[in-house]
């Protein structure tokens, strides 16, 4: 990269601790460029207050804020959800996050006549991947600028030093500087103490934890609530239809005041080190919980037990920043297929961190009590398992026979 030829940079901007001091950091090292900040507002709330001026002061010429909610819903998180994708027990809250509002920065990229994207991803994770695979996706020759890949700023303190040499204002302290990234579907949290995996997770701290409560905080009440699914996707909480995004942000509160959805995992990053992170997912632990039940209901042995394996590898694939890849798209294409008849309501207790299943129903479903019963029924001929045992098993007989004629 030529960086005379750098004039213009759109620089995905967040207002978090990197990518404030980028700002200034840019127009050092590259000519005095110009500075056009993108924020994809993926549901941070608070966190998008006060960023416009906060941009313009530390140096940008301009902030785009761009509206994603709704295609962050119903395009990203649940697809994955329908595939039932976990990574190492997380649900991919920043992941499928990453992809989406890098494809919105190019687009402003190439509106703006940029000459450079800029990310604020450090060299150890996962998010320069993402970021960086998606920028591919859409502009496979555009130059990228990765502050961390060339400053000599090696930690977190010595970017907060930055920041206050060059008066830039901080939401955070030395005492309070978690490493997080918040949307519409999770808050994570990583650094300072949860470094050392000996220790347990500070729940019950003032200030902690963002999107709910502490198990041992909920109330000693359950509440119960019921989701209806149409062909894998939910539609409605207790009769209430609502679009994606507001359904999710609905289950955050009924989960969060419940103690719903904490997760303490250490995982395997894709640059191939353990980090360990605490995760907020109230609203979307329940999504996962009740469309797993309803699927148990209406997918056939074979198809759901192949689903689960196509999971794993979807959730690689979200992880790794795959999503705007052939195999994804034809992995979403199986499990559209798989969801043609996951349609029902699914009735949960939540209770002290606890989703507890109150019943399932659907048009769809494929358990039948007749079959199933330990009563006398009129459709099932006991007799038929006896045949059925004989040639499943005539394999382990055949060896066992080879077995005891080599002994004699």
């Amino acid at each position: 990269m030529n960086k005379d030829q750098i004039k213009k940079v759109v620089l995905a901007y967040s207002g978090g601790l990197d990518t404030s001091i980028i700002i200034p950091w840019l127009k050092e090292n590259y000519n005095n460029c110009e500075v056009i900040a993108v924020s994809g507002d993926v549901g941070q709330e608070s966190e998008l207050e006060g960023l416009e001026e906060k941009a313009k002061k530390t140096g940008a010429s301009k902030l785009y804020i761009a509206d994603l909610q709704d295609e962050f819903a119903e395009e990203y998180i649940i697809p994955t959800m329908k595939a039932g994708a976990v990574y190492e027990g997380y649900l991919l809250g920043t992941s499928f996050a990453r992809p989406l509002i890098a494809k919105r920065i190019v687009e402003i990229a190439k509106e703006e006549g940029a000459d450079a994207i800029c990310h604020g991803c450090t060299g150890k994770g996962n998010d320069q991947v993402r970021f960086e695979l998606a920028i591919k996706a859409f502009a496979p020759d555009m130059p990228i600028i990765a502050p961390w890949r060339e400053w000599d700023i090696k930690s977190r303190e010595e970017e907060i030093d930055y920041a206050e040499a060059h008066d830039i204002p901080l939401k955070i302290s030395r005492e309070t500087n978690y490493s997080k990234d918040k949307n519409l579907w999770h808050l994570s949290h990583e650094g300072l103490d949860l470094e050392d995996p000996s220790l347990e997770p500070q729940y019950n701290k003032e200030g902690f934890l963002e999107m709910g409560v502490s198990p041992e905080q909920a109330p000693d009440e359950p509440t119960y609530i019921s989701i209806d699914f149409v062909k894998g996707v939910p539609v409605s909480v207790d009769g209430v239809e609502m679009k994606a995004a507001d359904l999710i942000k609905h289950l955050n509160k009924l989960g969060g005041v419940n103690g719903i959805g904490l997760s303490d995992i250490v995982e395997n990053r894709l640059v191939g080190m353990k980090c360990r992170g605490v995760y907020e997912t109230p609203g979307g632990t329940i999504l996962y919980k009740a469309h797993e039940l309803l699927e148990t209901l209406c997918l056939d042995r074979d198809t759901m037990h192949y689903k689960a394996l196509v999971a794993q590898k979807f959730a690689e694939l979200v992880y790794f920043g795959q999503w705007y890849t052939p195999l994804r798209e034809a992995l979403s294409a199986f499990v559209d297929k798989t969801q043609e008849t996951v349609t029902g309501t699914v009735k949960l207790k939540l209770y002290k961190g606890n989703i507890i299943n109150a019943g399932i129903t659907s048009p769809y479903s494929l358990y039948n009590p007749e079959f199933a019963t330990f009563d006398e029924d009129g459709v099932y001929n006991q007799a038929d398992a006896a045949g059925f045992i004989n040639l499943f098993g005539l394999p382990i007989k055949v060896n066992a026979l080879m077995k005891e004629s080599l002994k004699k």
